[in-house]
């Protein structure tokens, strides 16, 4: 899909000079993938310590019932 974007100029340089094989193609999509994964990876962050376990939870006794 082709889209017109306006980059700051400047960034796009510099991002470009990290990466010599990058093309802006490669570099919007490059950046685009990795801020998914962040945003899914902060999601995920913000999971830990929402789940209650019951305080008799005995991980020993379940692992010889299996």
């Amino acid at each position: 899909m082709a889209t017109s974007l306006n980059i700051n100029e400047a960034l796009l340089q510099e991002a470009l000079a990290l990466d010599d094989q990058a093309t802006a193609e490669v570099l919007v999509e490059t950046a685009l993938r990795e801020y998914i994964q962040r945003r899914q990876r902060l999601k995920v962050l913000d999971l830990f310590g929402t789940i209650d376990y019951d305080q008799d939870y005995d991980y020993k006794q379940q692992r010889q019932q299996a």
